[in-house]
């Protein structure tokens, strides 16, 4: 019997490790990022036929867009906090529930106040706490620094793969249910997060004087991150990749539809733009181990520039809706595992979700700025091209801001040691 139970303890010992191994931790945080990254993606997708079907405006549409990515930003810097002091399974978990309950409540909303707490507050505080940015921290914690890189860059192409997935499924639901319960499906579809979660559940426990230690630890540290110009210039930089992502993922499907493409190469240009981010952030992530983060971050944005002026200056063709997917589907979130590999390099993975969190703020204002000027100057005079001249030169402006950014340790914090 003594020797049953001993077996009996050695074999969930051992079953519990396999379950909080790295490679379990990896698969399932990046098939978070997966889940998570999916139906945000697709939004534009909604705008024509949820427009069409209530007599709403594209402003109406886009400014429950822009509320949800700016709740994801603001929301991120808190969810940070809570999964570094407690662990990442439980605001997961949490997540998913709320994001779900936007996805359901949106295939409702009969106005548009219901349709910006859904689509808008909740969808967004949802992301907050289930999205690859707190995966990444996770991650961080997890792995080697000679391998973080690495890692940012499989969960950042999860989300990626994330886009190109819902991008063809997203679009085939719509087709075959209609769109209010295409978004009831992915609202099932997001519940699972909360199993994916388990493996990357909270750190151990500390002392009460090693957590008033830790907390000491966060106000330096947030203190020196505030005061650094390196990490002030990225978080500026980082506006622009927000205003990127959000404007062409919400207003380039109307855009082609305008211009007479056929409605099925906008769903087809998301996925594209998913599929080769793929390979874009795995590229990033390897070439971020290798190289200065800055120079690469710079080199991205300076290509977002030039896809974006053949875009609009090229004629419009399916090939040239391809092309531009590709070529921006390399430099989509190519940026996230530089950006967050920065961060880790000025001041280390203990307090990342809530440092990661600050920066994505900034990127979650771009892409509130990017939704809403896309709708409301659609609104306003018709076309979308002052936008992506707007788009150009932010481009350029994040290009310049990245160059003089360090790739080193933050000066003046001393590391905290929690025993």
């Amino acid at each position: 019997m003594v020797h049953e139970r001993r077996d009996a303890a050695g074999t969930a010992a051992m079953s519990g490790i396999l379950w909080r191994s790295l490679p379990v931790i990896l698969v399932c945080g990046c098939g978070i990022a997966l889940l998570s990254f999916g139906p945000r993606s697709i939004m534009g997708l909604f705008l024509a036929p949820m427009t069409e079907a209530r007599g709403w405006t594209r402003e109406i549409f886009g400014l429950s867009i822009a509320i949800q990515n700016l709740l994801w930003g603001i929301g991120q810097p808190f969810a940070g906090m809570v999964a570094d002091r407690y662990g990442t399974a439980r605001v997961l978990a949490a997540g998913a529930a709320v994001y779900a309950a936007g996805l359901f409540i949106m295939a409702w909303a009969p106005t548009p106040v219901w349709l910006h707490i859904s689509a808008g507050v909740l969808i967004g505080l949802g992301l907050s706490a289930a999205s690859f940015s707190i995966v990444l921290a996770a991650f961080g914690r997890a792995v080697s620094e000679a391998r973080r890189a690495m890692a940012f860059g499989l969960g950042t192409a999860a989300g990626s793969l994330g886009q190109f997935v819902f991008g063809f499924l997203g679009q085939g639901l719509i087709d075959t249910l209609g769109w209010s319960m295409a978004l009831i499906a992915m609202g099932v579809v997001m519940l699972a997060i909360a199993v994916l979660a388990v493996p990357l559940q909270g750190r151990s426990s500390v002392s009460s004087q090693a957590e008033a230690v830790m907390e000491a630890s966060l106000g330096a540290t947030l203190a020196s991150a505030f005061g650094h110009r390196s990490f002030v210039l990225l978080t500026l930089g980082f506006f622009v990749c927000g205003f990127h992502v959000a404007f062409i993922s919400v207003h380039l499907p109307p855009y082609l539809t305008d211009m007479g493409i056929d409605a099925a190469w906008g769903a087809t240009a998301i996925a594209i733009i998913g599929l080769f981010n793929v390979a874009g952030s795995l590229m990033s992530g390897m070439l971020a181990g290798r190289i200065s983060k800055a120079t690469l971050l710079a080199v991205i944005y300076f290509g977002r520039a030039v896809a974006i002026s053949l875009f609009v200056l090229l004629p419009l063709s399916p090939l040239t809706v391809v092309l531009f997917a590709s070529l921006m589907g390399v430099l989509w979130l190519s940026t996230v595992p530089p950006t967050s590999g920065l961060v880790a390099a000025m001041f280390g993975p203990r307090y990342m979700a809530t440092l990661f969190g600050i920066v994505f703020f900034s990127h979650q204002i771009g892409a509130f700025l990017g939704v809403w000027l896309g709708g409301r100057l659609y609104d306003t005079t018709g076309t979308y091209v002052v936008v992506w001249w707007l788009g150009v030169a932010l481009s350029v402006f994040a290009g310049l801001v990245h160059l003089p950014i360090k790739d080193t340790p933050a000066p003046g914090l001393e590391p905290v040691r929690v025993d």
